[in-house]
């Protein structure tokens, strides 16, 4: 850049972009990750999208030197959403903070799995989510499917005083939250009714957590990356096991796992006493979610 030049929305992106696919920090596990790393923390700057006028245009000295700071942020590996302090996940404004395991957009299958559950539940639609994190899977059950009761579990208390902040945020009286180690603080009520069950379990093996990028290893609780198991489904097989004296007949329980974990976390419902067990793909043919039934 020339001093007389101030560069454009575009080159900054570019710029930024190429930095941070340089990035030995970060998991480049999509092609085109980088580029939308950049452009939600330019939108984040701006305060507005990125249209086709804007990325032409020019911004502030201050502006600039606060998006360079945001970029050395995510270089270092600090995740987009806790450098926002915020994330979209299905249309909802989610508030996030260091400690308490970020969302990511790839939980949009399970959320969709799970609301389309809960939307042909025949009776009381009742939906837990373990290990909730800040809240999106539960709210975003609640969020959709009004009639439904909602549980949000999770054993840390401050990811629990962050899911009912972003309940109140955005309304959802239908959502419940609890500090919970696994369904201990489930209300026994709750037992053989619940529609849907939900859980993305840190499913990393005990001993492969130190390989993990730095993005993750060094900006996620511990817990929330793994359950201590040498195989990283110890958390999926107690849940598997619980799930019949929660779960009404014809319930469901999803499990958002990774692609290398499909089938031996297919295995483990089914060991689990659980039936028609399948697997769903996302828009990149990568399996997410596995499912199974409580038999009817």
């Amino acid at each position: 850049m020339t001093a007389k030049h101030a560069p454009t929305v575009r080159e900054l992106l570019l710029e930024a972009a190429a930095t941070i696919g340089r990035s030995r920090s970060i998991d480049h596990w999509q092609p085109s990750q980088s580029r939308w790393d950049a452009e939600e923390l330019m939108i984040e700057v701006l305060g507005r999208p990125l249209d086709a006028a804007m990325r032409r245009s020019a911004i502030s000295a201050a502006e600039r030197r606060r998006f360079a700071t945001m970029i050395a942020r995510r270089v270092d590996g600090e995740p987009v959403a806790q450098i926002r302090g915020h994330f979209e996940f299905r249309g909802l404004d989610l508030h996030v903070r260091r400690g308490v395991f970020a969302p990511r957009a790839s939980s949009e299958l399970l959320a969709a799995e799970a609301i389309s559950a809960l939307r042909r539940a025949p009776r009381q639609r009742i939906g837990v989510d373990v290990a909730t994190g800040a809240g999106p899977m539960a709210l975003a059950m609640a969020h959709e499917v009004r009639s439904a009761d909602v549980w949000g579990l999770d054993i840390s208390p401050a990811a629990i005083r962050l899911c009912r902040q972003n309940a109140r945020r955005i309304g959802a009286a239908n959502a419940h939250f609890r500090v919970s180690d696994m369904l201990s603080a489930l209300p026994s009520r709750l037992r053989d009714s619940v529609s849907v069950m939900t859980v993305h379990p840190p499913y990393v093996a005990r001993n492969e957590v130190r390989i993990l990028p730095r993005e993750i290893r060094d900006f996620e609780p511990l817990h929330t990356l793994t359950d201590g198991s040498d195989d990283g489904l110890g958390m999926v097989r107690e849940l598997a096991a619980a799930a019949h004296r929660w779960l009404r007949p014809g319930g469901v329980l999803l499990v958002e796992i990774g692609t290398y974990l499909a089938r031996s976390c297919a295995t483990t419902l089914r060991h689990g006493g659980l039936v028609d067990v399948r697997s769903k793909r996302d828009s990149l043919g990568v399996t997410r979610v596995i499912s199974g039934l409580r038999p009817r």
